[in-house]
């Protein structure tokens, strides 16, 4: 550990705010220790510094004593995001690939699930990590947040799903009956219902706070590799993992209204009328009128291979994506006339969302990039870069301020839109190398404790209690200062 100074300012602007000291790095490269991580990423704009020190030294030697600071007011940001981005180069929100992603109905929440077998919850807009889910035995393969935000369903390898209430996420229920992975889940709207489904060729509907078997479906095909519940909760669309079908199920009683031949990547129109599929083996589009499953219209002029179709909120255009040819299609509605052809990616291209006000558009690649559209123009907007690996996973907040970004490489990143800017990283101690730093505190939020962890000399909540302070993965203490431990921030008792 380099050797650090003091720095002070004089808060003269308010002589009544709480006297906050920092020691921090003297020089070095801007890794990890640095006051100003999540100040720099806009995320403390109301957070007042709570006490926290140093680990208690371990050596038997006379401690050194601590040393007298000067006053300085909360620190501003010094970080550029292409140093935040650097930042989190070392640091890791799982110990493996990230698998899902799902961010809950306000914003305020982030679930993320890895092929290292966990779930974890994190605060948002500032990636704090919450709440370690341990209890599946294999990998994470689906997540979803009921329509409340109050329950979290984890869908894994392991053939089983489990339920987790939220925020605390406290294990509600573990279920069970699916002889294989699960790969798919969804929520009806209402949010009284869970649709499951596996390789083991069935279908499970399940009702909900309680998590009780309502329904079995067999599928004639491989399996349910995804499942889309149309906006008035009445019908479950379904696709497998190999054939071009499309399985429509009566929700209400589990009937199999019809199959769609050579279709596949199914989107319900707003009021659930409609049915967007690909067919003509997914060289053309289909809408179908709902629930009588008749086809109404078909829009041609795909060469590329439709593999993933987004309808725009106000239903005016239709994006479609070529994952293998990493291209973008984006059609106007009803005529079908092409708007724009993107080539958007070199490479596989493997995540495609949209903003919830359909003005933008993000897609993901193996090429380790995610670039940002405007729609439905198909002005590219920005290149973002930062990610080591493939990026597999994207989502947007509600309010269509933040992106949040999942890959290979074990990271979950933050970009707030439209500029594209880098924000931060939601990660882990446990999860990251050993020389990587951060901070834990404790905070009463409804009446139950809850603890963080962030960056270290991250802004923490009044009245937090800090557990751990700026120490890589091991053990450590609040307990005292040393002039060893990593940048961080206390005001006296």
């Amino acid at each position: 550990m380099k050797k650090k100074s003091k720095k002070s300012v004089t808060n003269a602007a308010d002589p009544e705010s709480p006297q906050v000291f920092a020691v921090e790095m003297k020089s070095g490269k801007a890794k990890f220790t640095r006051r100003d991580f999540l100040k720099a990423a806009g995320v403390a704009t109301v957070a007042t510094l709570a006490g926290c020190s140093a680990p208690t030294p371990t050596s038997t030697a006379t401690s050194t004593p601590r040393p007298v600071p000067t006053q300085t007011s909360s620190p501003q940001p010094t970080l550029s995001s292409v140093q935040l981005r650097e930042a989190c180069k070392i640091l890791s929100a799982h110990t493996s690939s990230i698998s899902a992603i799902v961010i809950s109905p306000d914003g305020r929440l982030l679930a993320s699930g890895s092929l290292d077998n966990t779930v974890k919850l994190w605060t948002l807009p500032d990636g704090a990590l919450s709440k370690n889910l341990e209890g599946h035995t294999s990998a994470i393969s689906a997540l979803v947040i009921s329509p409340g935000g109050r329950l979290l369903a984890s869908g894994s390898w392991d053939n089983t799903i489990k339920l987790w209430s939220l925020p605390d996420g406290a294990l509600l229920n573990t279920l069970e009956g699916h002889t294989d992975e699960i790969w798919s889940m969804a929520i009806s709207p209402d949010g009284n219902l869970l649709t499951s489904g596996s390789q083991d060729k069935t279908i499970r509907i399940w009702s909900l706070p309680d998590g009780a078997l309502v329904k079995t479906m067999e599928v004639a095909t491989s399996g349910a590799y995804t499942l889309a519940i149309s906006p008035d909760g009445q019908i479950l669309a379904s696709t497998p993992w190999i054939e071009n079908v499309i399985d429509l199920w009566s929700v209400s009683d589990g009937t199999l209204l019809k199959t769609l031949e050579e279709a596949g990547s199914p989107v319900f129109s707003p009021d659930g009328k409609i049915l967007f599929s690909s067919i003509d083996h997914r060289t053309s589009i289909g809408l179908w009128s709902l629930p009588d499953c008749t086809l109404l219209e078909r829009i041609e002029g795909y060469s590329d291979t439709v593999s993933t179709l987004i309808l725009s909120p106000d239903g005016k255009f239709l994006v479609s994506g070529n994952g293998n040819e990493g291209t973008i299609k984006v059609k106007s509605l009803p005529e079908g006339n092409l708007l724009k052809r993107l080539q958007a990616h070199t490479r596989w291209m493997e995540a495609l969302v949209m903003s919830p006000d359909g003005r933008l558009l993000a897609s993901g690649s193996v090429d380790k990039t995610i670039k940002l559209w405007s729609l439905p123009n198909g002005a590219l907007l920005h290149t973002l870069e930062g990610h080591t690996d493939t990026v597999d996973i994207l989502a947007i907040s509600p309010d269509g301020s933040l992106l949040v970004s999942g890959s290979e490489d074990h990271t979950v990143k933050l970009w707030s839109l439209p500029n594209g800017e880098f924000i931060g990283c939601a990660f882990d101690l446990a999860a990251s190398p050993s020389d990587a730093e951060g901070v834990t505190y404790e905070t009463t939020i409804e009446g139950r404790t809850v603890q963080y962890t962030l960056p270290c000399g991250a802004p923490i909540p009044a009245g937090a209690i800090c557990t751990c302070n700026c120490v890589g993965g091991g053990g450590c203490s609040c307990d005292s200062y040393s002039s060893g431990g990593g940048s961080h921030y206390w005001h006296p008792n």
